[in-house]
Formats: C-alpha cells, structure tokens, sequence
C-alpha cells in the first residue's frame, strides 16, 4: 500500500519545490528590475521622498 502512495507523495514534493524555486527565481529577477530603475532614477537626479530633509512650515 504504502508503494502505491509514493509516487504521488513524490510527484507533491516536486511540485512544491519547482513552486517555491520559481518563486525565488521571480524575486530575484525583480529585485534585480528594482535595483536598475533605482539606479537610472539617481542617474536622472529623482530622490526618494524619504530621502529629503524636512522643510519649514
């Protein structure tokens, strides 16, 4: 009975870990994206908001 299973108990990890790999792998491809766009955006001069110093009012 238990052989029966395997192939299924197998075919789920598989399944899990090709997900989670891909998910990885899309972060990854992300952040990379993010870090260009921020340096093309410091290239242009743009700053964050958070980066400036607060004005009087």
């Amino acid at each position: 009975m238990a052989a029966s299973h395997a192939a299924f108990i197998l075919a789920s990890y598989l399944a899990a870990f090709l997900i989670v790999a891909g998910m990885v792998a899309w972060i990854a491809f992300d952040y990379r994206a993010l870090r260009r766009s921020l340096a093309e955006f410091d290239e242009r001069g743009l700053t964050r908001r958070s980066g400036r110093t607060p004005t009087a009012q």
